[in-house]
């Protein structure tokens, strides 16, 4: 009855032998072929499956090798391999039963308790917040920066996984564009933005110490520090930002996004960075500050990096090439305070969070060369009339429904809902007619208090933008 359990396919790329041996395999480890017993000869099976003796021969060879069959000459191989109970042994066949459910550790557990990234892959499409446009993004510029640093990689020595000339171009910019104080030194390279907050949570963060994020915030920030182990506290906000909650004691960490507040574009005024900064505990409360797209600003200057007023070594300033270039660029980096330099080093490449050296050389000759600070120029004029656009829009067709904050800078804004809470339903019903937006409900820690949706205006065309708000308001 052997013959009868087992299937062969001509036409199968993996052949008659590979076929053969892995199903007497499987059917020796799931017990359906028990120990000590005897297998037909290779003359009797190859005339059963209509197949050659050799290749009989050669997939009992292959099996005695691995263990699973006694065979010697002018006898009947015998099982030798234990595969336990049919069902229950190694290689069973399980396409029909539950699978067995993982058990996962600790920081991969609270990892599946938030939903970022978003539990689905939303598609690119208007008003996709956080993304600016790829297609006014100058690669032919950028692609001769690529092929110079790969001619020179031959001659560049292997050096340290920071790139000496991007550091000093990136901390003279960050010094004079958002008034940064960091030497080269204090630069760290990442492949992104929330692979420098993983590299805080990593180095800071003990299981049990308090951490407060901004409520609604960035989700990214505090599912890393959750799976960290740290007790996360959202910190409501007013019209300034985060707010610091009287008689709560200064925490371990505390993230912010003082220049551009995620979701609500608001920028914290300077007494009440002030505040943050002499409620903090030097060496004992460290602030990460975030400038995800602190590049663009529209209706005044800029106001300088929190970072910039500390003068104590506390806060960590993290940002990010993926808005003001392509998202694909990959690349963020960290500015470390100068007496955590050493650890954090060590642990960078110790988790592995390194950036390839080919395109930070490559980025280093973009922005030296004033590439980067052209390029940034022209997107601020275009983004500037692109939110301009979708303000007046949403005022025009959807005027009843939503009331709108506008920001002073930034990728994306908010669309409030004047009336009702039924902003991830609207984001669903949306979704299915071509717009992609986010509910600003699904950024709360808590109990929301805020519901509307989170639009992005950077990445799409000022005709793109009005058919999709047309859209909306047929939806809606």
């Amino acid at each position: 009855m052997i013959s009868a359990l087992i299937e062969l396919k001509r036409a199968d790329d993996a052949g008659l032998v590979a076929q053969l041996t892995g199903q007497l395999r499987n059917l020796i480890a799931t017990g359906r072929l028990g120990k000590g017993r005897a297998l037909p000869s290779s003359r009797r099976l190859a005339d059963d499956l209509g197949v050659s003796r050799n290749t009989v021969t050669y997939a009992f060879e292959q099996l005695a090798a691995e263990g699973y069959l006694a065979a010697s000459h002018g006898r009947r191989p015998v099982v030798t391999a234990d595969g336990g109970a049919p069902g229950d042994g190694v290689g069973a066949d399980v396409s029909g039963a539950r699978p067995a459910k993982p058990h996962l550790s600790p920081w991969a557990s609270k990892l599946k308790q938030t939903d970022w990234p978003m539990s689905y892959q939303a598609p690119l499409k208007p008003l996709r917040p956080g993304h600016g446009d790829a297609r006014e993004f100058p690669n032919e510029i950028w692609a001769r920066c690529l092929r110079r640093s790969a001619v020179h990689a031959a001659r560049r020595e292997l050096g340290p996984v920071n790139r000496t000339r991007l550091c000093e171009v990136l901390a003279h910019y960050l010094a004079t564009s958002r008034g940064v104080r960091a030497t080269e030194g204090q630069i760290l390279i990442l492949p992104s933005a929330q692979a420098a907050l993983t590299l805080i949570a990593a180095v800071l963060i003990t299981p049990g110490d308090d951490v407060w994020v901004e409520d609604p915030g960035y989700p990214g920030a505090a599912a890393a520090f959750r799976a960290s182990g740290a007790r996360v506290t959202g910190m409501r906000l007013d019209e300034q930002g985060m707010q610091r909650m009287p008689g709560l004691t200064a925490p371990k960490l505390i993230f912010m996004t003082p220049s551009h507040q995620h979701p609500t574009g608001r920028l914290m005024s300077l007494a009440r960075r002030t505040e943050f900064l002499r409620a903090s505990r030097p060496g004992k409360t460290w602030i990460v500050e975030d400038d995800y797209d602190g590049e663009f600003h529209y209706d005044s200057r800029p106001v300088p990096a929190l970072q910039g007023l500390d003068a104590h070594g506390r806060v960590f300033y993290v940002g990010t090439f993926s808005k003001a270039m392509t998202s694909d660029i990959r690349l963020g980096y960290l500015v470390v305070p100068p007496a955590l330099v050493n650890t954090f080093e060590i642990a960078q490449r110790h988790i592995g969070l390194i950036a390839s050296s080919h395109v930070q050389e490559a980025l280093a000759e973009f922005i030296a060369d004033g590439h980067f600070l052209a390029h940034l120029r022209r997107m601020r004029r275009l983004y500037h009339a692109r939110r301009d656009h979708l303000v007046g829009e949403l005022e025009r067709l959807l005027g009843e429904i939503f009331s709108v904050e506008v920001p002073s800078g930034g990728i994306q804004l908010v669309a409030r809902l004047k009336r009702g809470r039924g902003d991830q339903a609207a984001v669903r019903r949306l979704a299915e007619a071509g717009v992609v937006t986010r509910a600003v409900s699904s950024l709360s820690l808590g109990k929301p208090r805020d519901h509307g949706l989170l639009l992005g205006f950077a990445a799409w065309r000022e005709s793109e933008i009005s058919a999709a708000l047309r859209t909306m308001a047929s939806c809606l």
